[in-house]
């Protein structure tokens, strides 16, 4: 690991996050790379280390619901699909659900939507509450590479271009989570 990305305890990296770093940490199935959604600029730079268009939109990891208040518009999704998407967290489960008018273009893509996940996974769900909220939660490779299961498989040139790691381990998922759509429960992703 090159000396501009040092290994962080979780409130360093908390820290740093509120400092616009983009940084890596497990998550329940592979790296991820992670920063402010609410920092243009982090999250600009992190879109350019993974070569990923911005069109596609990112996921946000949050440790709880209440972490997703005010950006998430429950009230357009009927009770039962409410109840769904609530029942399952926390846990490796990603729900596209309708994004409020605070939820930045730049994390939204081209669409009316957000892609939320409450992550029961210890670092991830630490470092969203050391830092206050939700986080950018995207795998750690660039645009069509298969996302590092460790830290060792993570490419040389993307581990040089980010800030810090969060030590641990992924978990026993062995694919990024799955995605579905809150509106209707169809698979997006599995």
């Amino acid at each position: 690991m090159n000396a501009a990305a040092p290994r962080l305890a979780i409130a360093e990296a908390a820290q740093r996050l509120r400092a616009g770093a983009v940084l890596a940490y497990p998550t329940e199935a592979v790296w991820g790379l992670g920063c402010d959604p609410f920092d243009e600029a982090a999250v600009r730079r992190l879109l350019a280390i993974k070569s990923r268009p911005a069109d596609k939109g990112l996921i946000l990891a949050a440790a709880d619901p209440a972490q997703l208040d005010g950006l998430v518009d429950w009230a357009a999704l009927p009770s039962a699909r409410r109840d769904a998407v609530l029942a399952s967290w926390p846990g490796p489960h990603t729900w596209v659900v309708p994004a409020t008018a605070r939820v930045p273009r730049w994390i939204r893509g081209e669409h009316d939507s957000v892609a939320v996940r409450c992550s029961a996974h210890p670092q991830v769900a630490a470092l969203c509450r050391a830092f206050g909220g939700a986080l950018v939660s995207t795998s750690a490779n660039h645009a069509g590479a298969p996302p590092p299961r460790s830290l060792a498989e993570m490419e040389p040139a993307l581990r040089a271009a980010i800030d810090g790691v969060v030590d641990g381990e992924t978990g026993d998922l062995d694919r990024p989570t799955p995605i579905r759509d809150a509106r209707d429960g169809r698979a997006l992703r599995l």
